[in-house]
């Protein structure tokens, strides 16, 4: 063990929250230290680098707030930002704002205890080293640990393989490669879209069909850059006002209170928009009531068939089992076109299992398929995922992860009873995880510095939600879900597409004004459902 270093507050993760966060603190003077197991910032944009990443928010609602000279200094390409332009833009505002020099690198954190005698934490590295703090914050994202199933013998593929989280950093010919992919999730949806474009033979396995729409990205003009700085605030400003912090927000009333013919020329026009406007601009009873869901539902399906000119891969691409928008619903920029080409296909593994993964390539119930190359397209174990690799001690010794076998328990999702002192930025039931993340971002990292600020001018050295704030706040958060078609569906908004996780809603869907609102309310209260000591 190396001597123990002293800080103000430890943060966990130089991602879009981390960095701000850090900020924040630092503004107020507090000393801080960030420990971040990637070689820079960036986190979610850092690390996935497969071909095709990009935003599925609008650039300019994704971007920071809280700086009029980052706003005014950058200008974003397109309307839907591509990865190695995002990177671009979190390392531009690091640089900007000196972040760097309270940033650790190449540094995991292994565990943290928590003294009730000296009411601070200590956090030990993976290396050994140790450092003490009054408060810690994790900042470790939704969709930051990948999930990788045990398929039986994939260790004996004999050619390459990689998960899309850690996509080889050396630029891949796939042009004469027979390459299988499993998954056609989001991340699926815009890889093979990019990597079908100049590859020998691609083949995909898909376990379930999405309801995935157009993207509609395109260059930014400069008509429309200026456009864009002179309504920045008024965009801020929107997303703040709809339910899932996107420009897109659901309308007032009830999908029936038009005729049919209405509904049909609405779909189409929210259909043709950009985004998430189908899905988050519609009527919210979409994802409430059974008969509207099911006629926008026949409605995707039918713009998806079109799409495709193979009978049977239509069959197979066209989603039937689940209600559209209780998923996290996928954009494209080609996706379904991609499997009109002759030298792509898709295999259901609902119809013929994964049965292994053969020295040779992917072995189902119905025959073997050889490959140069298997890439795993299979998603992240959200939320939670993150946390379960660090062992975080509470006052009494017991660990987050056992405190949460049963499914999360939180109070606004940014703090668990038993763990003082501990933030969870964007942490499970948090208003951010159901959310254009940054813009609820920005929300929780203020939120938790301004209870900082108070915790510190109030001489107050222990916080924690009380027992029955956080009871209350968690059947909140199930009862809010249960008024949805959501838990319908299978999907890591649940945990279900980790094999063993207990399948238990891992967000919260109130929405983000209520959530602010929520959050507010508690600050000015004086942060009456705290034992502040």
């Amino acid at each position: 063990m190396t001597q123990s270093k002293e800080f103000d507050a430890v943060i966990v993760g130089a991602g879009i929250s981390g960095m701000y966060q850090l900020h924040m603190l630092r503004q107020q003077g507090l000393s801080v230290r960030v420990y971040e197991a990637g070689t820079n910032v960036g986190g979610t944009w850092y690390w996935n680098r497969y071909p095709g990443a990009r935003f599925d928010s609008e650039s300019y609602s994704y971007a920071y707030s809280f700086s009029e000279e980052i706003l005014d200094e950058w200008r974003w390409k397109e309307h839907f930002s591509a990865q190695p332009d995002t990177l671009e833009y979190l390392n531009f505002v690091a640089d900007k704002l000196d972040l760097r020099r309270d940033i650790q690198f190449e540094t995991r954190v292994k565990s943290a205890r928590y003294d009730k005698r000296a009411k601070r934490w200590t956090i030990e590295t993976e290396s050994g080293e140790t450092a003490s703090s009054r408060y810690l914050v994790t900042a470790i994202g939704v969709l930051s640990e990948p999930y990788l199933p045990n398929f039986k013998g994939i260790d004996s593929f004999k050619g390459r393989s990689w998960h899309t989280w850690d996509w080889p950093r050396e630029d891949i010919d796939l042009s004469d490669k027979r390459v299988g992919v499993i998954g056609t999730g989001a991340t699926a949806v815009q890889m093979i879209t990019e990597i079908a474009k100049n590859i020998g033979h691609l083949t995909v396995f898909q376990r379930t069909a999405n309801y995935i729409l157009p993207l509609g990205n395109r260059e930014i003009t400069d008509d429309e850059h200026g456009e864009i700085q002179a309504k920045q605030q008024q965009i801020f400003d929107r997303c703040e006002e709809t339910f899932g912090g996107f420009i897109h927000g659901f309308k007032d009333g009830s999908t029936f209170d038009l005729s049919k013919e209405e509904r049909e020329a609405l779909y189409e026009e929210l259909y043709q928009q950009p985004g998430f406007a189908l899905w988050l601009g519609n009527y919210a009873d979409i994802l409430t009531d059974d008969a509207a869901n099911a006629e926008l539902s026949e409605f995707v399906q039918k713009k998806i068939r079109a799409r495709i000119d193979d009978a049977e891969k239509a069959r197979i691409l066209v989603p039937n089992d689940h209600p559209f928008g209780t998923k996290r619903v996928p954009l494209d920029s080609g996706y379904y076109e991609a499997y009109n080409r002759d030298n792509v296909d898709i295999v259901s593994i609902k119809e013929t299992p994964i049965e292994a993964i053969t020295e040779h390539g992917i072995k189902t119930s119905a025959k073997e398929y050889e490959f140069d190359i298997i890439i795993y397209a299979t998603g992240f174990d959200a939320v939670t995922g993150a946390f379960t690799k660090m062992d975080i001690y509470g006052e009494d010794g017991t660990t987050l992860n056992e405190k949460w076998a049963d499914g999360p328990r939180t109070y606004l999702g940014i703090q668990s009873q038993g763990f003082p002192n501990l933030f969870t930025v964007v942490g499970p039931h948090n208003g951010a995880t159901f959310c254009n993340i940054p813009r609820c971002i920005e929300q929780n990292v203020e939120w938790v510095s301004e209870c900082i600020k108070h915790l510190e001018d109030n001489a107050i050295v222990s916080m924690q939600p009380k027992a029955q704030a956080e009871e209350e706040w968690t059947k909140h958060v199930h009862e809010v879900i249960e008024g949805t078609l959501i838990p319908k569906t299978d999907s890591w908004f649940l945990g279900a597409n980790v094999e063993g996780k207990k399948r238990v809603f891992l967000l919260y869907a109130g929405g983000s004004p209520l959530f602010r609102e929520r959050c507010d309310n508690e600050a000015a209260s004086g942060y009456e459902s705290f034992n502040l000591q």
